[in-house]
């Protein structure tokens, strides 16, 4: 089981590296939802890698938003706002696509949620170091 943390840990930094690329090459609206397309994929990984943590320390939780606060629940995560916030805009961008809305998450994902993927894998890292 182990291995399954580190495989999906290990998948999760190269997404979100991916994400970070993305965000800080964007120059134009191709690249920006290219970029947002990259935030969609590396929430899955994030909140998929969660659950597959939260599931070797002994706890159950079922789709994104109760894995994310049974994470924040354990100290497993840092900044679980910020995440409900990234689910909702996963949901968005998923769902519904119009341009100033694309803007705007974009502009979040770029000030807020690079960051807080980054602190988050760390958090992670750290656990099983």
């Amino acid at each position: 089981m182990i291995e399954e943390v580190k495989y999906s840990l290990d998948k999760l930094k190269k997404a979100s590296k991916k994400l970070d690329d993305a965000v800080r090459e964007a120059i134009d609206e191709l690249d920006r939802d290219g970029a947002i397309q990259r935030f969609e994929f590396t929430f899955e990984v994030f909140w998929k890698a969660l659950r597959i943590f939260l599931e070797y320390e002994g706890y159950r939780c079922a789709g994104p938003r109760s894995c994310i606060k049974e994470a924040a629940r354990r100290g497993f995560l840092k900044e679980a706002e910020i995440v409900l916030d990234m689910l909702e805009d996963r949901n968005k961008t998923s769902h519904i696509y119009d341009e100033s809305t694309a803007k705007e998450i974009f502009e979040r994902i770029k000030a807020r949620y690079v960051k807080v993927f980054k602190e988050n894998i760390e958090l992670l890292d750290g656990y099983i170091s």
